[in-house]
C-alpha cells in the first residue's frame, strides 16, 4: 500500500501575519493612507480593542433599551439564539421567560448560556457575558421583575400591564449570574 502524503507542519499564524501584514507599519495610532488600509481617520494597527472597565461595561449594559441576544445549546447539540429583555442586578442578568419554551427547557437542562449585548452604530461596541443561569417559578418574584423589565422597555406607565401579563403560573424568572465579560467598544476608530 503506498504511503499518503504528509505536507509539512505549517505555522499558521505565520501565514496570517504575513498575508496580512502587506506593508511595515509602526505600532499604535497613525494617520492612514492609501500605503497602509485606506482609512482617513487615526485608529491603531497593532490590533488592540479598547477594552471597557468594569464600571464602563455595566453602565452599558444598563444604558437605554438594547436587547441582550442569549446563546445556549438544545439537547442535540444544536444552538439557540434568542432575543430578551433584561435588567442587570447587581452579578446577574435578570430576564423572564416561559417555562415551556425553547429558552426555558433548554435553560432547565443546562444553564451555562452566553449573553451579547451590542451597540448597532458606529463607532460599534459590545459585551459579552458568560454565565449560569438560576431558574425560579415563584411568581412574587417573576411578577416584581417582569414589571421592572417592562418599565425599562416599555416605560413605567406600562410596566403594571407586563408584571400582570408575565407574572403568570408558567413564566420563569431566570438569573443569569456573571462569570465572565468580554467589553470592547469604539470597535470602528
Amino acid at each position: 500500500m503506498p504511503s499518503a502524503h504528509v505536507p509539512p507542519a505549517v505555522d499558521s499564524s505565520a501565514l496570517r501575519r504575513s498575508a496580512l501584514d502587506v506593508s511595515p507599519r509602526p505600532p499604535g495610532p497613525q494617520r492612514c493612507g492609501a500605503a497602509c488600509c485606506g482609512a482617513r481617520r487615526w485608529h491603531r494597527h497593532d490590533g488592540a480593542m479598547p477594552q471597557m472597565t468594569e464600571p464602563e461595561w455595566r453602565a452599558f449594559l444598563a444604558h437605554g433599551t438594547r436587547t441582550a441576544k442569549l446563546a445556549s445549546t438544545r439537547a442535540d447539540g444544536r444552538p439557540h439564539l434568542a432575543p430578551v429583555w433584561f435588567l442587570l442586578d447587581g452579578d446577574d442578568l435578570v430576564f423572564n421567560t416561559g417555562r415551556d419554551t425553547v429558552k426555558g427547557r433548554t435553560l432547565a437542562r443546562d444553564p451555562r448560556v452566553m449573553v451579547c449585548v451590542d451597540d448597532e452604530r458606529p463607532p460599534f461596541s459590545f459585551v459579552l457575558v458568560e454565565g449560569t443561569a438560576a431558574l425560579s417559578d415563584d411568581l412574587d418574584d417573576v411578577r416584581d421583575w417582569a414589571g421592572r423589565i417592562a418599565a425599562r422597555y416599555m416605560g413605567e406607565d406600562r410596566a403594571e400591564e407586563y408584571a400582570a401579563r408575565n407574572g403568570v403560573p408558567g413564566e420563569l424568572l431566570v438569573r443569569v449570574r456573571i462569570g465572565k465579560v468580554i467589553a470592547q467598544s469604539s470597535l470602528a476608530d
